[in-house]
């Protein structure tokens, strides 16, 4: 089994995936597809019809992270909260720094990413999209 965040914007999923490939590197399997693509959907306004209905940010065969914005007119309506983090598990403990840094560059700190009690380099963010990101390094032995 896989699991694949799935994360709604409100007209900032391209931005926000471009920016998380920035960080994360990967590609976006299969491209962006648009609301505009849709058939029949020629009443959406222009500013819709930019919007994002689908992208994946493959990063690895195991790891990918999708996306889409909302639709206003079709009563959509994106409320951001705490209820959802993306978790890393990072190669290494400078893997993980690089991807706290890079990520939460903009956003909330909600732990700073350092040495926790529990034997793991861990930190938590909010990212300026309002999407909550956990990252989680696990010392091996002898590692400080």
């Amino acid at each position: 089994m896989k699991i694949h965040p799935y994360l709604n914007f409100d007209g900032e999923a391209e931005e926000a995936m471009t920016f998380y490939k920035s960080v994360l590197g990967g590609e976006f399997d299969g491209g962006i597809s648009y609301f505009s693509e849709i058939p029949g959907m020629d009443h959406m306004t222009e500013e819709e019809k930019k919007r994002v209905m689908h992208v994946t940010l493959k990063i690895s065969d195991d790891l990918k992270i999708m996306a889409s914005d909302t639709m206003p007119s079709m009563g959509h309506q994106l409320k951001v909260g705490n209820h959802n983090h993306i978790s890393l598990m990072p190669d290494s403990k400078e893997q993980g720094r690089k991807f706290f840094e890079g990520l939460s560059k903009g956003g909330k700190i909600e732990m700073p990413y350092e040495k926790a009690f529990w034997g793991s380099y861990f930190g938590s963010f909010q990212d300026k999209y309002g999407n909550g990101w956990m990252v989680n390094y696990n010392l091996k032995e002898g590692e400080e």
